[in-house]
């Protein structure tokens, strides 16, 4: 299963590259330090994914260690993207993907 995260966190990063969603610069670390869930409180649903989710997910993967269970991330990008003008569709199918994986389906 670690191989196919790792499928899905490279297609995850690659959609938000192409949606011209991937920032050059760190967020401040008091941003990445939140204890809400999805840092909803000081990051964007993008920077949480390229700084919190996608890292923390590589380490694990790369360690072969236990995965997270159920992850809801996208429901939580349906309701980010609700209004925005993007092509999202790709980007939607692989974080259902990862939460396929990681909730066991």
């Amino acid at each position: 299963m670690h191989t196919q995260v790792a499928e899905v966190l490279i297609d995850i990063e690659a959609e938000l590259r192409q949606l011209q969603l991937w920032e050059s610069e760190l967020p401040p670390e008091e941003a990445l330090a939140s204890t809400q869930p999805f840092c909803f409180d000081t990051l964007t649903l993008p920077q949480w994914l390229q700084f919190v989710f996608l890292p923390r997910m590589h380490d694990l993967v790369a360690a072969e260690a236990a995965l997270p269970g159920d992850c809801g991330i996208r429901p939580m990008a349906e309701e980010y993207f609700r209004s925005a003008q993007l092509p999202i569709r790709e980007l939607l199918l692989a974080l259902d993907r990862v939460d396929r994986l990681l909730g066991g389906a």
